[in-house]
């Protein structure tokens, strides 16, 4: 990270049996406390901002404060943790390194103006620990951490792994402590579990980045636990994807985090190991903070999604109500009945292709091949839609074409295996081979350029990652080398549809992972991506609201896949874009039907319309307003054109509900999908009572 002045250096060694130094930093807004003591009565360095503190022993011991304010004046929320440790070979961690020196700087860069502390110590195997934690003015509460280990003696050492913020959140004090914890955790998992839980008794979840099974894997490589007045994240800053894991447990002390990240290496004297930049940060409310705050930081670093058009905003219908057996002309019987509902997107899912990998097309269904295609994306232009088309990259079927020709594209193992993608029983191309790269070039440019399609699904759960590969014709420089440029392809497939038409929308639909933040600047629009239940629909929307973006252009994914398969409420509550598979005038399943009947058409219709209407998805998504593990009932909030919408969820909820986030000024709160007033509130006198069953809707117009 550049910096482009320094102060200079001051060794604390004289310090240390010293009182209590305050010591302001300019423009960086930090203060500092040195060489205190703690109430153990060891001394330590003590630094931070005005909502973090860090306080370091003297064997380099740290744990966490939470304060208010730049007096330093706070409360300790973990114990002293040898949070920051290395692994020998033979499992044996180095966690004791007697402090004996440490230096203040004043930085600027990408971050903006900061203030980074060294600290160095050795243990008593000759290894020397520097930890440099630097905090920034613009991103309070958060602490950037990087850590060198260098070999003293005079034999090689040889080293497992290394581990980074390792603390246990302490519960809350009082009644709030017998609230519990919630987590998010950002990996991805075969059982497609929820993102958000309650962390209960024998909660225990490794969070791996890498792959947790054949074809599930990737995520966003943090990381939170919480309660009502805390919460404590970390995770990694890398601009590429590493393969860390970020251990959530639920522990006799409390809620224990940290990232680990096992890297075998031997050090001869004299020589270093650097881990990258990780984080540690603290925050009030749920986990939408933190992760927002992550956000902002990787934008800094060049990583952020992309400002999304107003394609990415309108409503779709998608044919896979039909699934694979769909015919023509029941995809297009149904053109008509979808733009009058007020959509305007046809996405053709699944089943045109005669198998994944030669994306040939199914001449049973399209028998004039290429000429019915364009014929298709005519029809649904002349119904006044927009065309999407599903596509699964990367993914290669037995029997194909060009799996027979080209066995050289394949990902395989350590033992020369290819990986195995459930579902469509394929197997993994690997997405850092030059051909696997041109040949996915040429089929965007074929399906944009040719067919004339405005937008692709990119749809499968092999999508967020893939393991290491071995294959030597590939000549990796590494094998994690298929993990790390894995967003390089994802980027290609996004710039070549862009450059062909700069108005197309790339979904990006990784069903049921988590999803990769290294991919997200290459997509816009990010669905629900098959949510098991409403409340996966909206807790992912939470999620993605606060790595994209306020505004980002996420998607409920078909509202088939809700609670009870018609849970509008959910999508639109959020600001989340609608969707629908419906079938129409028929469905030729007897059994799964998704045939829009008339009671169903008039529930489309409305929830559509207010969609349309409201169009909420364009405001700014209010996360930091609610707590979504602990307030109740569970409330979002949406700020868009000095008015705010809320949206309470609950199995059935009568009492009182508070309206956060008002101006100052009077409010009437109207249900805006019933058309029915609720009264009049202000910020002052922002409580309402409610009664409802599922959800309720509001909006509050200033008076």
């Amino acid at each position: 990270m550049s910096e482009v002045h320094s102060e200079r250096r001051r060794t604390l060694l004289g310090w240390l049996a010293g009182s209590a130094v305050a010591s302001g930093v300019g423009a960086a807004g930090v203060a500092s406390a040195l060489a205190a003591e703690a109430p153990q009565g060891k001394n330590v360095a003590r630094f931070g901002d005005a909502l973090l503190g860090l306080e370091f022993d003297s064997q380099m011991r740290s744990r966490l404060t939470q304060r208010q304010g730049q007096t330093g004046a706070g409360r300790a929320v973990t114990a002293f943790h040898a949070s920051e440790r290395l692994r020998l070979a033979g499992g044996a961690w180095v966690e004791h390194f007697a402090l004996n020196a440490q230096a203040l700087d004043r930085v600027d860069g990408p971050h903006g103006a900061g203030v980074r502390h060294r600290l160095t110590g050795v243990s008593n195997e000759g290894i020397e620990k520097t930890v440099m934690v630097t905090f920034y003015e613009r991103h309070p509460g958060l602490a950037l951490l990087r850590v060198g280990y260098r070999n003293t003696g005079k034999q090689p050492v040889t080293l497992e792994a290394w581990s980074n913020s390792g603390y246990t959140l302490l519960p809350a004090r009082g009644n709030a402590g017998k609230r519990g914890f919630w987590t998010f955790s950002g990996a991805s998992h075969a059982d497609r579990r929820d993102w958000v839980q309650p962390l209960k008794a024998g909660y225990e979840q490794r969070n791996f980045m890498g792959m947790n099974s054949s074809d599930y894997g990737g995520g966003t490589p943090v990381a939170d636990v919480w309660q009502p007045d805390c919460g404590l994240a970390v995770g990694h800053l890398d601009t590429v994807p590493r393969l860390v894991a970020l251990p959530v447990s639920k522990v006799k002390a409390g809620a224990a985090i940290g990232l680990e990240f096992e890297q075998a290496a031997t050090l001869q004297p004299g020589q270093e190991l650097a881990t990258f930049d990780t984080f540690v940060t603290l925050h009030t409310g749920d986990y939408f903070t933190a992760l927002n705050r992550y956000r902002l930081v990787m934008a800094e670093r060049g990583l952020a999604a992309p400002q999304a058009g107003p394609e990415s905003y309108e409503p779709i219908w998608c044919a896979w109500g039909y699934e694979r057996d769909f015919t023509i002309p029941l995809m297009t019987g149904t053109l008509a009945k979808a733009k009058e509902l007020g959509l305007e997107w046809a996405v053709l899912d699944d089943g045109w292709q005669t198998n994944e990998g030669d994306w040939k097309i199914d001449r049973k269904k399209f028998a004039r091949g290429d000429a019915d295609m364009k014929q298709l994306v005519d029809t649904i232009h002349d119904a006044g839609l927009k065309a999407r088309l599903w596509i699964a990259p990367l993914a290669v079927d037995p029997g194909s074409d060009l799996l027979h020709e080209h066995t050289d594209m394949l990902l395989l193992d350590a033992e020369g295996a290819p990986q195995f993608i459930t579902w469509w029983n394929a197997l993994y191309l690997c997405p850092a081979y030059a051909p696997t790269i041109e040949q996915t070039r040429a089929l965007v440019r074929k399906i944009i350029g040719e067919w004339g399609y405005e937008g692709l699904k990119l749809d499968g759960q092999h999508l967020n990652g893939v393991a290491p590969c071995y294959n030597p014709a590939h000549k990796h420089a590494r094998p994690e080398e298929s993990f790390e440029k894995l967003q390089d392809f994802w980027k290609m497939v996004y710039d070549t549809a862009r450059e062909i038409n700069p108005n197309a929308v790339v979904e990006f639909c990784p069903c049921g992972t988590s999803y990769a933040f290294h991919t997200l600047p290459f997509t816009n629009q990010a669905p629900a991506s098959d949510p098991l239940s409403s409340w996966q629909v909206r807790h992912k929307g939470k999620t993605l609201k606060a790595l994209m973006g306020p505004s980002a252009p996420y998607a409920g994914d078909h509202v088939e896949l809700s609670d009870g398969g018609d849970d509008f409420a959910s999508t639109v509550g959020i600001g989340a874009v609608v969707s629908t598979k419906f079938t129409w005038p028929e469905d030729p399943k007897p059994k799964d039907s998704y045939q829009l009947t008339p009671a169903k058409e008039a529930k489309w219709r409305k929830w559509i319309g207010v969609y349309n209407d409201k169009m909420l998805p364009k405001g700014q998504y209010r996360g930091e307003l609610y707590d979504i593990g602990f307030d109740r009932p569970e409330t979002h909030a949406i700020e868009k054109a000095g008015r705010l919408y809320y949206a309470f969820y609950a199995k059935r909820w009568d009492g009182q509900v508070e309206l956060r986030g008002l101006a100052p000024g009077r409010y009437r709160v109207r249900d805006y999908v019933e058309g029915r007033d609720l009264g009049e509130v202000s910020a002052d006198s922002n409580k309402l009572r409610i009664g409802f069953e599922h959800a309720l809707l509001l909006e509050a117009i200033p008076v």
